[in-house]
This record gives C-alpha cells, structure tokens and sequence, in this order.
C-alpha cells in the first residue's frame, strides 16, 4: 500500500495597485515548485480573474466554487501572497468553499534594491493581516518557518514538504478506522482508552472477540489455495528455519482471517490481544503477521493497545514508512541520554537488515516453545528516530501526546527479540513527562524524523495538547 499524491487548492492573493509582474511570477514559481515535489494543485486560471488571483468577493466566490467542485480530492489549502494581498478575498474563499483542511500561508520577501513601485510587495505585511483574518473566521492554520520565503528556495520546499505531511496525518487521522482484535488482556490496565473521544475526532473503533478469529481459522484445511499462498509469502517474508510447519500454518490461517476482516471493514490498522491467549488457545505467536501487516503500512500493534496504533498510524502518515510500539524498556548501562527499546518481536522487516522468526523467550519461560513461534528476533541499526504517544486522558476528556526525535545508534546489546539502542537527548527529562503525565510503556517509533509534523497536526488541527521533546 503505497501513499497517494496529496493535492492543495493554492489562493494568490492579489491586490490591484501592486504590480501585475509580481503576480504572474508568483503563479510561475508555486506551479513549478509543486510540479517539481509531484504536488497536484486546483488554481484558477489567468483568464478565470485578473492574473489567476483573489482579491474581490466576486473572485473568492469564483476560487470557492472551484475549490467546492475538487473538494473530494483537495488534501490543504496554499495561500501564496506574492504582494500585500486582500485579507478578505483569502478568508472568504476558505469560507466560501467549506473546506475543513490544513493552511499554508506563504509570503515573498521584498528585495532591498526593489523599494520602488515597480517591485515592491509589502506582502510581510500583508501575512499579518491575513492570518488575523483567518483566526477571526476560525481557520487554523500553518506558517512557514521564516515570516517571508521564495517559494523557489530550499527553506520554502523545506515548509512544503512538513505541510505535505501534516496534511497525510489530518486527512489520515481525520478517518481512520481502526480494529481491535480481542479483549484488552487484563493484566494491561496501561492501555485502556476511550472509544468515544477519539470518535469525537473521526477515528473510528471496530472490535471482533477472538473466538470468533480463531473458529474462522480453524475452518480453513491446510490444503486450501488461500492457506498455502499465505505460507508461501510468510516463508518469503522472513527465514523460518526452525520453526514448525504446524505453527506456520497455523498463522496462515489466522492471517487470512485478520485480512478479511479488515477487508471487510475497511480497516487502517489494527491492535490484536496477544498476550498470552493467542498463544495458549490457538498455540503461536501473532507477531509476524502484525509485522506483515505493518511493512504493507497497515499498522498493527499488541496487547489491543488502540491508542499505540494511532500512534503508529500517525508516524506512518506523516513519513511514508512503517512503524514499530515499542516499549521504553531498559537503561542502557550509565548513559542518562539512552535506553533500549524492545518487543517479542511484531516489528516490520524493514526495520532490521537481517532477521528470523524465533519463539518469544519471555513467554516461552511459561507457555512453552511449542506455543510462541512467531516472534521475530532483530536489531535495528544506527539512523533517525522519531517517537510519538497519543493517549485519551478519559478523567480530564482530553487527548494528550507527546513528541520527538532521536537516533538507533549501534551501541552493543546481547539479548534477543526485536530490540533497539536509542538516543534521545534529554532523555531524563522526556521519562519524568511520561510518568508524571500518566502516558503509557508503549511507544511508537518510526525510522525517520518527523516529530515537526505530528506536533503541527495534532496541536494545530486537533487541538491535542502537545509535549514536544526537543533535550
């Protein structure tokens, strides 16, 4: 499952004593850097207004109507102000349109050697002045990292990119459906959420009772077509020497009901109970189809944490890649800045550049071998590391989360399952917000840095309260 090209409806704002020429290149430089980053843009025409731009009530109504009839397929909003602008032609024509999407709001620079009327802008004024506007109507809305930007400069396509992002996450978060499989194991009080505050915020909950997974699996023979196919792409996914073929089969069957289960729901992830009745009423461990599940970014995570998999939808939506829960396990030695992060072993194998399926050793201390292939057993090498939580503050009727970037690093670790050494700067500090906030052991991590944008989507478009960890 690959992402889709996002879309912007892009508003020039326009007002009519400026320049035409400051206009005309703007309209230049935003199509070709959107062409260049394989953005698709709604814009109207140079003939649909004066020079394709916004500026009276007749042209917001005009960019509205357009907006309206691509409504389906526009993911955010780009305001470019190439001069000054008119505040009210922007926030009208976001009115007009009933847009409910991510803002962008871009201004030009003005050149020391352009002073004179044939160049000025004043657009550094005119953000101002829009953005109040747009905080009058209602509309968040996202600013570049410097108040006036080329859109033709690294900074800019640097601000577009993030936008990108943030416009994946709110659109994907806005209408997720998630799937829990099972009861939450009683022991794991940690993760209880509630369904009605993240449906408060588009994110759908659906549940099925594992007996219902493991009578349906069960009704498979090992000889069907569907059963051996799965085999085959289990063995393909990962070396399987060792491991029983009664237990491999048995997770062909399961993953086949999973998927159509979530087929039929059209499910983005899921969160499965498998600690510890997978193993001790169907006899293997569920992790390497969750791993399946997650490197075709479709996010599945343990112990029916639901909130851990909107976690690791979110970092999915916002990078592109596939994402991990982990648990914020142990101290690394006396460093204060590291710790190891580890699982039985449901990880996406593209996490680690090499990797087996093993037995979970901790479960199989009481559950027996026999009961806990599935487990994959890798080390996550040295690159970027972003984390993130989203948790349902159900006492307060609050989402909380929280935020950051780190790195894998390649310090030595000997102990077994799916396992990290991550560095965090600030690490003291970013445990003492969990714990004193009540945050769960789970984690989600993603091999990428991309903590800027899910503390843009989840503050500004959520309205979630928001810990960015930064040391």
């Amino acid at each position: 499952m690959k992402q889709g090209k996002i879309t912007l409806g892009v508003i020039i704002g326009n007002r009519d004593f400026f320049p035409d020429v400051l206009v005309t290149e703007a309209r230049q430089d935003i199509l070709k850097v959107l062409s260049e980053m394989s953005i698709d843009a709604v814009i109207l025409s140079e003939t649909d207004t004066k020079l394709g731009g916004v500026e009276t009530w007749e042209d917001a109504k005009k960019c509205a109507a357009l907006f309206k009839a691509n409504q389906d397929k526009i993911d955010g909003i780009l305001v470019v102000l190439p001069n000054f602008g008119d505040e009210k032609g922007v926030a009208d024509t976001i009115k007009l349109s009933g847009l409910d999407v991510p803002i962008l709001v871009q201004a030009y620079p003005d050149d020391l050697d352009g002073f004179h009327v044939e160049r000025r802008r004043d657009a550094f004024c005119g953000k101002i002045s829009v953005c109040n506007n747009l905080r009058q109507y209602g509309f968040p809305f996202t600013l570049t990292e410097l108040h006036t930007v080329y859109p033709t400069s690294d900074e800019f396509k640097a601000d577009l990119q993030k936008f990108v992002g943030v416009c994946r996450v709110v659109k994907g978060l806005r209408n997720a459906r998630l799937g829990a499989v099972g009861a939450r194991p009683n022991a794991f009080n940690t993760v209880r959420f509630s369904e009605k505050l993240l449906q408060a915020y588009g994110i759908t909950v659906s549940t099925i009772d594992l007996s219902e997974v493991f009578g349906a699996a069960d009704k498979l023979a090992d000889d069907d077509p569907k059963v051996k196919q799965r085999l085959e792409e289990i063995q393909e996914y990962l070396p399987t020497e060792g491991v029983p073929s009664v237990a491999l089969v048995k997770m062909a069957k399961l993953g086949i009901v999973i998927d159509d289960w979530m087929a039929a729901n059209d499910l983005d992830a899921t969160a499965i109970q498998c600690w510890t009745s997978v193993q001790q009423n169907y006899g293997v461990n569920v992790c390497t189809l969750m791993s399946m599940m997650s490197e075709k970014l479709m996010p599945s995570a343990c112990e029916v944490d639901i909130t851990g998999v909107a976690s690791m939808y979110a970092l999915q939506l916002a990078s592109g890649k596939p994402s991990a829960l982990v648990d914020w396990n142990n101290n690394y030695g006396g460093d204060p800045n590291k710790c190891v992060l580890f699982h039985c072993g449901n990880w996406a194998r593209s996490f680690f550049p090499e990797a087996k399926m093993a037995y979970a050793d901790v479960l199989a201390t009481t559950l027996g071998k026999e009961n806990t292939y599935g487990a994959i057993a890798g080390r996550v090498p040295a690159g970027p590391m972003s984390f993130a939580r989203i948790t349902t503050d159900d006492r307060n009727g609050v989402i909380r989360t929280y935020v950051g970037d780190g790195t894998f690093t390649d310090d030595p670790l000997d102990t077994f399952g799916s396992r990290a050494v991550v560095e965090v700067p600030g690490l003291q500090k970013l445990l003492q917000h969990i714990c004193k906030n009540g945050f769960e052991h789970h984690v989600a991590m993603n091999p990428s840095h991309s903590a800027a944008i899910l503390a843009e989507a989840f503050e500004t478009y959520f309205g979630w309260e928001v810990y960015y960890h930064k040391g």
